[in-house]
Parts: structure tokens; C-alpha cells; sequence
């Protein structure tokens, strides 16, 4: 909503809310509106690249500042980060390869073979402490008591914001081209578009006010019991029955 106020759109927001509010389809408003949500992926919320983008319709331009803001991250890891300033910059140079994988949990074994979560939790907790990052837990039990059965050993770490995140993961010349982005924007960027989407949703539910959890059971016993649930979020008052919504993220 912010973003679309700061481009001047003060139409989309009031639309959609009505169209939410009784059951409509959005039409043929559905492909522009969607253009617009991809945008806002793109740029992101931060408040100098936004500034930046309405003011150049231009994503190197965009990408340049989102990218000073990266460094200025990686300059705060290294000045507050007491003590864990390594093991921090590791887990948020890993973030963009393990959202690329198919199940985007955390393998602590890409930082260091071995690797016990317990000698990386103070960083782990570092990066979620200063709002860089958001945390996804594996709960044990996809019902009542998301937090209570958590499993803090296992989990997945979002970018809180996912236009850094794109300027974080396609790095590979120092900047993101403009192709790279209108890839993106229409749809064509078939390998990273998931966890791109899945980043984003993690970044609403958060500024919507839950706490992420995900459900992964790899039973080798039963074939039945075998899934993967993207997020779960717990209703703010119980009842006798479906307390718990499961989120299943597609990108297309």
C-alpha cells in the first residue's frame, strides 16, 4: 500500500479491498494489478530505493542504492556483531542459495562441515534481532502450539525485505541488470521466481503480525504422512475446530 501511495496510485489499494471484502474476481484487472505487485517485488520497501525508483523509473538507479544498502549491513555486521561478526556474515551470504533450493531450509553444513546450530544461534538471533532477516520455524505439529512444538534447529531464513534480497541473489556483476529485472516483472525468470514469491508472502505475514512457521515431515514409513506446508499461522482466538491455516505459495 505504501509503495502504490508513493508511485501516486491511490485507486488499486481502495479496489482490491472492496473486491476482497465481497468475493469478487478481480477480471482483467488481475494481469495489472499483478504487474504492479511484481514491481513492488522488485524495488522493495525500502524508503531510499523507493524514493530513488519514483524518481528515475530506473532499476540499475534502483539497484545501486539498494546495494549501498547491503554494504551498509555488512558495515553494521561488522561493527555490532560482537564476538559472532564471521558466523553472521556467513548465514547472510547463504541466504539467497538456500531459498533457491526446492525446500529452502537452512543447511548449517554449507557454512562448515559439522556445523552445530548451537554455535550459530547467537548469529542466527543477531540478524533477526536488527530486523535484517525473518526466521521460519519447522514445527513438529502442524495444530495448536505452533511455538511449543518448534523445532529451533531447523528452519528457514527470509530477507525481511525482498528487494534487497534480489540485489543480494543476482550478484554476479556487481549489479542486477535491467534484463534480470524484466524477467522478473513479466514473469519469465522461471528458476528464482518461487523464492522470490515465498520471501514476500514471509514479509507480509510478518508485518501482518505472525510469527513463521513451516511443516515438513519426511516420513519414510508412511507415505501418507509425507509433506510440506510452506507457512502456518495459528487464529488470534481458538475455537473447538480449524485453529490453524496452512499457506501453500505458488508463484505463478
Amino acid at each position: 500500500e505504501e509503495f502504490l501511495l508513493a508511485m501516486g496510485d491511490t485507486v488499486t489499494i481502495p479496489f482490491l479491498k472492496n473486491c476482497f471484502e465481497n468475493q469478487k474476481p478481480l477480471g482483467n484487472m488481475l494481469k495489472p494489478i499483478m504487474n504492479k505487485f511484481r514491481n513492488y517485488m522488485i524495488v522493495g520497501g525500502m524508503p531510499q530505493a523507493v524514493a530513488e525508483y519514483v524518481a528515475t523509473d530506473d532499476f540499475d538507479r534502483t539497484d545501486e542504492v539498494k546495494r549501498d544498502i547491503l554494504e551498509l549491513y555488512r558495515s553494521d555486521i561488522a561493527k555490532h556483531a560482537n564476538g559472532s561478526t564471521m558466523k553472521v556474515m556467513q548465514i547472510f551470504d547463504e541466504i539467497p542459495s538456500a531459498l533457491s533450493r526446492h525446500e529452502r531450509k537452512f543447511r548449517l553444513s554449507a557454512l562448515e562441515r559439522g556445523a552445530k546450530y548451537r554455535d550459530y544461534e547467537d548469529a542466527f538471533f543477531w540478524l533477526a534481532d536488527a530486523m535484517i532477516v525473518n526466521h521460519c520455524y519447522n514445527t513438529r505439529e502442524p495444530n495448536l502450539g505452533l511455538r511449543m512444538n518448534r523445532d529451533r534447529v531447523t528452519l528457514k531464513c527470509y530477507m525481511a525485505d525482498t528487494g534487497l534480497l534480489i540485489s543480494h541473489s543476482f550478484d554476479e556483476n556487481g549489479i542486477v541488470n535491467e534484463e534480470i529485472y524484466k524477467k522478473i516483472l513479466f514473469d519469465k525468470l522461471e528458476v528464482n521466481l518461487g523464492m522470490l514469491t515465498e520471501n514476500v508472502v514471509a514479509q507480509m505475514l510478518v508485518a501482518g503480525g505472525h510469527k513463521l512457521y513451516f511443516y515438513a515431515n519426511a516420513s519414510r514409513q508412511d507415505a501418507d504422512l509425507r509433506m510440506e506446508i510452506d507457512f502456518l499461522i495459528a487464529k488470534s482466538t481458538v475455537s473447538s475446530r480449524l485453529n490453524i491455516s496452512p499457506i501453500e505459495v505458488k508463484s505463478g
